[in-house]
């Protein structure tokens, strides 16, 4: 009996123990800042924008511009990258896409040449800050990838986007983080809150989304509520036999973002 007690007096020692170290680690495990770098550098004819928040840190905006000729009145497609995306690689992948648009994509704060220590609440500011950079332009639609689908969400219930594109997104990271770690009651230790699909029922804007197929990090369980939450969904699209990180190498991913961008592009 004694045995036992003290058994499961370590168990719960260590489970506490547990539960600690993720309470103290879910930003370096949210935001894993230090495993992107640069990104391989600038990509070639990009220039980088200096924003200064609020606080006193530095956010840098990637810009590239159309090739020569291209110009015309379109959006500028606004990036926002998955959590371990440099903002350069975003930035080089939607220039080859969209030859024909100005890109954008932000260093998230703490992330390359990006000053400070991210955090949910840092991204979707700093995000509103990109946005009245660019303002003044022929419109702004935001595509955002995996976690960056959050922040181009955020952005969308502050500032007047022309659409949204999001790849992979999840209904809410307290419950796709509970859908992995069922174990540990992340639910009430988490402190990075999104909830796009409680955002995105207030929004009218047009949404296109692309799923992948087999993904196991956003499941078709956590991406659905998007979909439903979403009163302008002009596209909606799954690609079949990807992966959530392997989405971006399938030969159908371009055609279906160029899709999806015309389709909430379109008045």
């Amino acid at each position: 009996m004694i045995w036992t007690l003290k058994i499961a007096m370590v168990l719960a020692g260590l489970y506490a123990a547990i539960v600690v170290a993720a309470y103290f680690l879910q930003t370096q495990l949210i935001f894993p800042a230090g495993l992107v770098g640069q990104g391989g550098g600038a990509p070639p004819n990009s220039s980088n924008v200096e924003l200064k928040t609020p606080d006193g840190e530095t956010v840098v905006l990637v810009r590239m511009s159309p090739i020569a000729g291209e110009a015309g009145e379109r959006p500028i497609l606004l990036g926002f990258g998955g959590n371990a995306w440099s903002a350069n690689a975003l930035a080089a992948m939607l220039h080859q896409m969209f030859p024909e648009y100005e890109i954008a994509a932000m260093h998230y704060r703490g992330y390359g040449p990006s000053s400070g220590r991210p955090s949910a609440r840092a991204l979707f500011e700093d995000a509103a800050l990109a946005y009245d950079h660019l303002s003044g332009q022929a419109g702004v639609v935001a595509v955002g990838l995996s976690i960056g689908a959050s922040v181009a969400v955020d952005l969308a219930a502050n500032r007047p986007l022309k659409g949204l594109v999001l790849v992979t997104p999840f209904d809410s990271l307290k419950e796709l983080a509970a859908t992995h770690y069922p174990w540990l009651p992340v639910r009430l230790f988490l402190r990075h809150r999104m909830e796009n699909a409680a955002t995105l029922r207030d929004l009218k804007l047009p949404v296109a989304i692309i799923t992948a197929e087999h993904d196991i990090v956003v499941p078709d369980a956590r991406s659905k509520p998007v979909r439903e939450a979403s009163a302008d969904l002009r596209a909606d699209i799954v690609i079949d036999g990807a992966g959530h990180n392997d989405i971006y190498e399938r030969a159908e991913f371009e055609a279906s973002l160029r899709k999806s961008v015309a389709a909430v592009s379109a008045d």
